[in-house]
């Protein structure tokens, strides 16, 4: 057995070698289990946070893109609802956003197109039925949906029942979703 002598003040104490490897061995992995904690409360706070700037390098150039397209979003799709409403349906753009299924882009989420049966099918059905030169009907709508838009991009506001929510639809329509259910505000049926 090998044994290491170390001296304390005048007394010369012997350690095996074992348990130095021991103690060295315990102190490598607290380090290793601080950083693998340090690393996940990192990523837990960033989702927690739903931080979706979509780079590492958000210009205010994107972010006012970003905004406008927010803005425009709720504007079509819940202008005349209550500020609740308007706030519902900027979340679910951004839980969008960050869920890995849409664009990591928040104009791109918000305009994508697919095809399906030959069909093009459209996220938010307003990006199918109007034309991309836009001016508001409804100057009042438009400035509470881009305050709603800014409150949710730029200050992270968000609606507790709506974290995992991602689709919704009208309440005058029933597209027979086999999805569940989370809330309904104003005309609006929201689902995870």
């Amino acid at each position: 057995m090998t044994e290491v002598a170390i001296e304390r003040g005048m007394e010369k104490v012997i350690v095996p070698n074992s348990i130095l490897k021991f103690i060295s061995f315990t102190i490598m992995a607290l380090l290793l289990w601080a950083a693998v904690n340090l690393l996940g409360w990192a990523v837990t706070t960033k989702l927690a946070n739903n931080d979706v700037s979509t780079t590492n390098n958000v210009t205010a150039q994107i972010r006012d893109q970003q905004l406008a397209c927010l803005a425009k979003n709720v504007y079509h799709e819940a202008g005349s609802e209550p500020f609740e409403g308007k706030i519902a349906v900027a979340q679910v753009t951004m839980n969008r956003v960050a869920s890995g299924k849409f664009p990591d882009d928040v104009c791109q989420t918000i305009y994508q197109k697919n095809i399906f049966y030959e069909r093009v099918i459209c996220q938010f059905s307003w990006t199918c039925d109007r034309s991309l030169k836009f001016k508001p009907v409804n100057p009042d709508n438009y400035d509470q949906s881009m305050i709603a838009a800014q409150k949710v991009l730029l200050e992270n506001y968000r609606l507790p029942g709506l974290s995992d929510a991602l689709f919704y639809h009208a309440d005058y329509i029933n597209p027979k979703w086999n999805k569940t259910q989370v809330a309904k505000i104003g005309r609006h049926i929201f689902y995870k």
